[in-house]
């Protein structure tokens, strides 16, 4: 019987209960690699995010101006204010503002009206532009220079087109 109790009082040897010092550092090092890689894409993830969702924003602002004129059978107008805190895209009917589009502030956007005489989009109800003019907005984002800029461009007819081009 004595010699049952000895036995399984024994020491037991000593096992490891968590990680060595050698396993965390390498496991980090793996980890610093692997966001270092994904940081850039993530990004340029983002900033074409933004710049999708200011030219989607500019496009459903010119979408209900030129619905509302052909249901009013007014002239409205769309106004890009750059200088407002946040940006913004305003359709008016006359003065008064029936809607605003706030803009992310990272975004640049690049109006350019043909003729420069004119010096806001108006939608005439009879679906075209006042002054005849071709508007192009161009959107950048100025927190990254590797994302694909887009214009969101306006004939003179009214035609409303978005595409994956341009240049900041």
């Amino acid at each position: 019987m004595n010699a049952s109790l000895y036995s399984s009082s024994c020491q037991r040897p000593a096992t490891s209960a968590g990680f060595t010092l050698i396993e965390l550092m390498v496991t980090i090092a793996v980890l610093a690699i692997i966001v270092s890689i994904a940081a850039p894409n993530i990004s340029n993830q983002l900033a074409n995010q933004r710049v999708k969702s200011t030219a989607s924003t500019i496009e459903n602002a010119l979408k209900e101006a030129k619905a509302e004129s052909i249901i009013r059978r007014q002239n409205i107008t769309v106004l890009y204010n750059a200088n407002a805190n946040p940006k913004t895209v305003t359709v008016l009917d006359g003065s008064n503002p029936l809607s605003t589009y706030n803009v992310h502030s990272q975004s640049i956007v690049n109006q350019i009206i043909v003729p420069a005489s004119v010096t806001a989009v108006t939608f005439q109800p009879n679906k075209v532009m006042f002054g005849g003019a071709n508007v192009t907005y161009t959107i950048c984002d100025s927190a990254s220079t590797n994302e694909t800029p887009r214009q969101v461009s306006l004939s003179s007819i009214a035609n409303i087109n978005t595409t994956n081009t341009g240049s900041c």
